[in-house]
């Protein structure tokens, strides 16, 4: 059977993992993400050990956070571009893996990756039509549409999308450079913490803070619903570890759509709806490796 290599590359920390499937990782290894010339060397030194013990991999697949130019039919294919960590704009990542590995490379937007996975193995497997959410350092979307993966212009940003904000009531800026109080810059993790001087975890699950992420996640929700359709949302990332979340969100979002949209889904079995990744953390990790699956064919 081929195996192959998987990159999940965050902008806090690189997961890369070698083999053919959720049942069969034959290694792995974590590191901080630092300088791209450290942090892709990492890799690079990883994989080439790697190939010295199981032989030549198949392909590589990298699910990566962005912005990223995931165009094939574009000069800057595999490049990480305007994103805000420090140091990795315009960074050419895809090909530079292929160049010194000389293997084909799979490359997609990290949410996209973590999608693929849930498709092939997890909570997606069988819809057509679904979205990935992740809630943590940022906010990112992607997903299927019509079976195929979500690309367009450059692919979805999700996040930056703007939601109601009542000043009044909460008077938080936003933490997004670029667009301040978009949904990323309230409901993402930075904001949550800036916002109530410390991080979920260390709060009760009755605290206030939570109803006020649920309503911002269900706004955007909403959004994503009407826009979308998707016959399911599967949400992932450090602040979706809080379960407390689902129910609040799930609720809100009944209220927000007030019976507009008449699908049993989500009148009736909206806890199936609204719902964890299925592979929970390795879902980015298995959809690279799903991605290195499509480069090698």
């Amino acid at each position: 059977m081929p195996l192959w290599g998987a990159i999940e590359a965050g902008g806090t920390k690189f997961l890369c993992a070698v083999g053919s499937g959720p049942r069969d990782l034959r290694a792995e290894t974590t590191f901080p993400t630092t300088s791209p010339a450290e942090t892709i060397g990492r890799c690079l030194s990883f994989f080439s050990e790697q190939q010295q013990k199981v032989g030549r991999l198949a392909a590589i697949g990298i699910a990566s956070f962005g912005p990223v130019d995931p165009d094939t039919a574009s000069p800057g294919w595999g490049y990480i571009t305007t994103t805000p960590k420090k140091g990795w704009a315009q960074t050419d990542f895809a090909s530079a893996v292929g160049r010194a590995l000389g293997v084909p490379v799979g490359f997609d937007t990290d949410v996209n990756g973590a999608a693929l996975g849930e498709h092939r193995w997890g909570a997606a497997q069988g819809l057509s039509t679904f979205v990935y959410l992740t809630v943590g350092t940022g906010i990112g979307g992607g997903g299927l549409v019509n079976g195929e993966l979500m690309h367009g212009l450059i692919h979805p940003e999700m996040g930056h999308i703007l939601v109601p904000h009542d000043r009044k009531s909460d008077p938080y800026g936003g933490w997004c450079p670029y667009h301040g109080d978009c949904w990323e810059g309230l409901a993402a993790g930075p904001a949550f913490e800036e916002r109530w001087g410390q991080r979920g975890e260390t709060l009760p699950p009755d605290h206030p803070a939570w109803a006020l992420e649920a309503h911002y996640l269900a706004l955007g929700l909403v959004n994503i619903i009407c826009a979308l359709s998707p016959q399911r949302i599967i949400m992932g990332g450090g602040m979706m570890q809080q379960q407390q979340l689902f129910p609040l969100l799930r609720r809100k979002v009944q209220t927000l759509l007030n019976g507009y949209l008449q699908a049993p889904a989500i009148l009736r079995d909206i806890d199936n709806y609204i719902v964890p990744p299925a592979l929970g953390r390795r879902a980015g990790v298995l959809g690279a490796l799903a991605l290195a699956q499509i480069a090698a064919q």
